[in-house]
């Protein structure tokens, strides 16, 4: 038997284990291939799509779509194969091999999973990756679209704005988030005050089940067509496209990011916005940005809250409401700038808005090292609550850290919590993301900043919703629970479901069931099969 070495941690004891059962599975290359040829009627095209270690592009096409660094190591588990589907099509022989060579799928669309569970696993798997199917389809006039998983939310809103400059889709604000992750997690960006979630606005669906078929919401049934639309899609299927119902923008928006120091009285605005920032005019959203800078009196750090707002509407209308409602922030006619929904997607994203077509690229700058957690706020933070998450930030881990405070109210208080599967509705003030990078390599590195995190999460466990702590699904976060590998008990898998998902997580749980009942589609944080589960145990 194989001694471990003592300075390994967990997390590399198990990548020992992982590449073990790697070595042993990479026989299975060419019985795959094969499966795949037969599968499609020996279409020898199918070549062309499947990537082995041996391939010169297998390494490229791997780290093409990874947005944190983490994942980039050489321990980080590698897949047994990638495939890169062009046509829906060749999508069934994939799930069909993989079951029949004892593989699991990971399914990838834009590579922005937070602890990278679409291009890694430490079992035996293969990447399943959806950047080829990218076509969008705009009906400006029945205000719909349809949109293939790999696409971007970029490249959604790009293909929009060429057919309307008044209408739009309450996604992200980054553009290179995948719309497979990104929907079937719920999503949101500036619009959600107003219109909700992207998966709130999804009115059909594309998906190949386990069984191989293709399943549109009606042969799919509501059931199911429930699941995917924030309940995570990698649990139930392969999701190959969305229907979703395009929103009403007006010609004109105005957007304005007002910096306030605490020399300039931060933490009391802060503090204020608190109490009113749900209560706006569902037309108006501003999230807070927080982080550590340089300060312009002494030379020192000092922490900066950034109010980075949308409002749908022109600036004659914004001032006199936010003097009304906010006249803490001091905002002027000079801090405000008229433009189009789309440029304004430029401008939270931090491109010139007069650079479109950057919404089409891909991959994203400056890639750095990365963990994070959220949130949910659901009574104001005391200043002293606050004072103390300054002082964690002046910590020298909190370099690059930040907080992003996105508030509420509005549409996400009217519908209800059990719509769809993401529950984080009514009583919630605010959403907090709690970021922190680096840009060292080394294993010391990461463990430094990630214990920092880990700190300041335990220390706004007073201040955040409790039975349960929530969390954001699509801010994935493994220190919350995970599964076991292979099957894992509803019992082990509710301790972080119900944080996602809440009551939601009984029913996710019921769907998955009778949808894949074998479990084939898992990862650390999929929803369980019970039947699985029971089989397994001889229950």
């Amino acid at each position: 038997m194989m001694k471990t070495p003592s300075i390994c941690s967990p997390l590399f004891a198990l990548l020992v284990i992982f590449s073990c059962s790697w070595e042993v599975s990479s026989d299975g290359y060419d019985d795959f291939i094969q499966c795949m040829s037969l599968q499609s009627n020996n279409d020898s095209s199918i070549s062309n799509v499947v990537y082995t270690p041996n391939n010169t592009s297998y390494s490229s096409i791997l780290n093409f779509s990874i947005q944190n660094l983490r994942f980039t190591s050489e321990t980080t588990p590698k897949p047994l194969l990638i495939v890169t589907p062009v046509q829906e099509s060749q999508i069934q022989p994939i799930i069909y091999c993989a079951k029949e060579n004892g593989m699991q799928i990971r399914v990838r669309s834009g590579g922005h999973d937070y602890e990278g569970l679409s291009y890694a696993s430490e079992v035996p798997f293969v990447i399943l990756d959806l950047f080829n199917l990218r076509e969008i389809s705009v009906d400006a006039d029945n205000k719909t679209a349809w949109v293939q998983s790999g696409s971007t939310i970029g490249e959604l809103y790009y293909r929009i704005s060429e057919t309307s400059q008044t209408l739009g889709f309450p996604a992200g604000v980054c553009p290179t988030v995948g719309v497979g992750g990104h929907f079937s997690g719920g999503g949101y960006g500036a619009l959600l005050r107003k219109y909700g979630l992207a998966a709130d606005n999804i009115i059909d669906a594309r998906l190949v089940d386990v069984n191989g078929r293709i399943l549109d919401r009606k042969s799919m049934g509501e059931d199911l067509f429930w699941a995917i639309r924030g309940g995570g899609g990698a649990s139930f299927g392969v999701i190959l496209a969305w229907k979703i119902q395009l929103v009403d923008v007006p010609e004109q928006v105005t957007v304005f990011t007002i910096n306030r120091t605490l020399d300039q009285n931060a933490t009391n605005i802060v503090h204020r916005w608190q109490y009113i920032a749900h209560k706006f005019n569902e037309d108006l959203f501003i999230r807070i940005l927080i982080r550590r800078v340089n300060s312009s009196q002494d030379g020192g750090r000092t922490i900066q809250a950034s109010f980075n707002s949308l409002y749908l509407g022109g600036v004659e209308t914004l001032l006199p409401l936010m003097q009304q409602s906010f006249p803490e922030l001091g905002l002027q006619r000079e801090n405000c700038t008229e433009m189009s929904w789309i440029e304004s997607i430029l401008y939270f994203a931090g491109f010139p808005i007069e650079s479109r077509e950057v919404l089409l690229n891909r991959t994203q700058p400056n890639l750095r090292y990365f963990k994070a957690k959220s949130d949910y706020v659901q009574k104001p933070i005391s200043k002293n609550g606050l004072q103390g998450i300054w002082k964690l930030f002046f910590e020298e881990e909190a370099e690059e850290a930040e907080m992003i405070l996105s508030p509420y109210g509005g549409r996400m208080e009217e519908i209800s919590d059990s719509a769809i599967p993401f529950p984080h509705r009514a009583g919630n003030l605010y959403k907090i993301q709690h970021l922190v990078y680096w840009e060292q390599e080394e294993i010391e590195a990461s463990d430094k900043y990630i214990n920092w995190i880990r700190k300041l999460y335990s220390y706004m466990a007073p201040y955040v919703s409790r039975f349960p702590r929530a969390a954001y699904i699509n801010y994935r976060d493994l220190d919350i629970g995970v599964n076991n590998k292979g099957n894992t008990s509803y019992a082990q898998a509710n301790i972080w479901g119900i944080k996602y998902f809440k009551n939601n997580f009984n029913r996710l749980v019921h769907v998955k069931t009778k949808v894949d009942p074998a479990n084939f589609f898992q990862n650390e944080q999929s929803i369980p099969s019970l039947y699985s589960w029971w089989n397994k145990n001889g229950k």
